[in-house]
């Protein structure tokens, strides 16, 4: 088998499973980035107070 037909069967095997996929709808999608989005806004602003709580501490005992 040449490299040719390898590169045939691979197109052919990936077109063919791409075809199984189920893709999710428009509105799926729209709900899945908001999600993320909403998650790591909620992630940033966790490790941000979590920063800020932090340096109060550390800033409480250099100054002690």
């Amino acid at each position: 088998m040449n490299i040719f037909d390898k590169i045939k069967n691979y197109l052919l095997g990936s077109y063919a499973e791409m075809k199984k996929v189920t893709w999710p709808t428009k509105q799926q999608t729209i709900n899945y980035s908001l999600v993320v989005v909403g998650l790591s806004v909620g992630v940033a602003l966790f490790f941000t107070l979590l920063d800020y709580i932090f340096g109060l501490g550390v800033g409480a005992l250099i100054n002690r």
